[in-house]
């Protein structure tokens, strides 16, 4: 084996995205690793201007010439690309400026950083969910002691008033109040009975969710289905599933009705208010630290007005909401819903939609798929 073999065998064999630019910053090689992360074989890119690589790659081209330029290496940590085909990417990207004979040469290297920012977000997603769930009981105990002890008071005070109705009106009210706190208390804390796991078709759960949601709506907002017919059933609780499902389906009807409305008194050109359900299978999956084999990705995505920037990386607390009279309550329920099924519940917006997915393992057997605890004090 010569010795440009054995380095060419070397790059080939590395997981890192390596680029070999000329002095015009026109491609001369790349290895798989590269093809992989651009989409792209190296036929097609052999020659290309590395701007053609990417929609907004000014200002990383700027920097790359100006590595070549000036003989010094260039590092940028999670830059955001985009690909020809507007899939975007995050990269560590580094550029090394090298020499050979009188011609100038760039070795790129990048990193894809998107799956490791995706793990440490649903890493910290959940840690922050456990926490809220661990303060939530906490505080839910200490709430409902006392108005147990509020409530029969109020009871036996009543029972001392019967000959004065004025008086018990007061103690009609302190019950009903306590009696609500209660109610309050116990939807933050979610249901208090184990999930049921038996097979659960997911497309049949999305059905009854679109029923319940086209009743309620009358026609006013257009629900479109996009499913995948080859994911198998699996074990999950259904109630709690179309639970979690209703609650965001419920949060989009709510969110396109009030948009509907603004946009309607302002005379304003509107698109038709749309909820997209959408299935996927989606493979070599990670949530969290546990890698699956195999996951169903939900999303539940509306052309709403979205979710304001600066709560929506609290959307899963409780008492958070984008709404004046919203509760807050809804999102926590079906992340908590979801948690019982090791699965994970993100949001984002983008392009004037506002995005929710779902992720189920799908690998697991009933005897695998014991629900996480869920035990509320007492």
């Amino acid at each position: 084996m010569t010795e440009d073999q054995l380095h060419n065998l070397l790059l080939d064999s590395l997981s890192t995205a390596v680029i070999l630019l000329n002095g015009q910053l026109k491609i001369c090689y790349l290895n798989p690793a590269a093809e992989n992360l651009l989409a792209i074989s190296a036929i097609r890119l052999q020659g290309m201007q590395v701007s053609q690589l990417f929609d907004n790659a000014d200002g990383c081209v700027s920097s790359l010439q100006e590595a070549l330029n000036t003989n010094h290496t260039f590092t940028q940590r999670q830059a955001p690309l985009t690909l020809l085909d507007h899939d975007p990417i995050t990269v560590d990207l580094t550029a090394t400026p090298l020499q050979s004979g009188a011609a100038k040469l760039l070795l790129v290297e990048m990193q894809p950083m998107d799956r490791l920012m995706r793990i440490n977000r649903e890493e910290a997603l959940i840690s922050t969910h456990d926490t809220t769930r661990n303060l939530v009981r906490g505080l839910a105990h200490e709430i409902k002691n006392p108005l147990g002890g509020i409530r029969g008071a109020a009871q036996l005070l009543s029972e001392d008033l019967n000959n004065q109705p004025e008086l018990r009106e007061f103690t009609d009210i302190i019950s009903a109040e306590t009696d609500r706190l209660c109610k309050l208390v116990d939807r933050l804390l979610g249901p208090n009975t184990m999930p049921k796991f038996a097979l659960v078709n997911i497309h049949e759960v999305l059905e009854h969710v679109a029923a319940l949601a086209e009743s309620e709506t009358r026609g006013s907002i257009v629900i479109e289905r996009n499913y995948d017919p080859s994911i198998p059933e699996f074990y999950g609780d259904r109630g709690q599933l179309i639970q979690a499902i209703l609650n965001i389906v419920r949060n989009a009807i709510q969110a396109l009705l009030i948009k509907d409305k603004v946009e309607g008194e302002a005379h304003q050109k509107q698109a038709t208010p749309t909820i997209w359900l959408k299935t996927r299978i989606k493979r070599n999956f990670t949530i969290g630290k546990t890698h699956h084999r195999v996951v169903c990705c939900i999303d539940i995505v509306d052309n709403g007005p979205g979710i304001p920037e600066e709560i929506i990386d609290r959307v899963f607390f409780p008492m958070i909401s984008g709404r004046v009279d919203g509760s807050g309550l809804g999102l926590p329920i079906a992340q908590s819903a979801v948690h019982l099924h090791h699965g994970l519940i993100e949001c984002k917006n983008k392009d004037g939609e506002t995005r929710f997915s779902m992720y189920l393992p799908l690998e697991q057997t009933e005897h695998m798929n014991k629900p996480l605890t869920n035990k509320t004090p007492g």
